[in-house]
């Protein structure tokens, strides 16, 4: 296993989404983005889950000022990108407070709770029953 690459000045944010929870690590740099020890374009097939992690970023104009390093896990790529982008925007928070309105109004700061329901006893699912036959 190769040694990390990162500097001991990156400021570090937890995101989480669903089952997904990324550890975002950000540092001073060109705007490389690496997922996982992969580039985002090889992580990332869809250009929207690209574009979802990006939005704190282009909102902030630091887009090509730091360099992201991420480790995800969890959940599906969907919810991974979205936990990603809640690192982002938390490591972007400590970088600088002047960012918070802008990123609250964008809706970023907030972690989106929403999870599966668990499976009740006695049903198919969370909320569908078995068929219910009156003979």
């Amino acid at each position: 296993m190769a040694a990390k690459t990162i500097d001991k000045n990156a400021i570090y944010a937890t995101g989480r989404r669903k089952q997904a929870v990324a550890r975002v690590w950000m540092m001073p740099g060109s705007g490389k983005i690496v997922i996982n020890r992969r580039d985002i374009d090889h992580y990332f097939g869809r250009a929207t889950s690209k574009m979802v992690l990006r939005q704190p970023l282009e909102l902030t104009e630091t887009t090509e000022r730091y360099d992201i390093h991420v480790n995800v896990a969890g959940g599906g790529l969907s919810g991974q990108a979205d936990a990603i982008q809640h690192g982002i925007t938390r490591s972007l928070l400590k970088l600088n407070a002047n960012f918070r309105p802008a990123l609250k109004k964008g809706g970023f700061i907030t972690r989106d709770s929403r999870i599966k329901e668990r499976k009740k006893y006695g049903q198919r699912g969370a909320r569908a029953r078995f068929q219910f036959s009156k003979r």
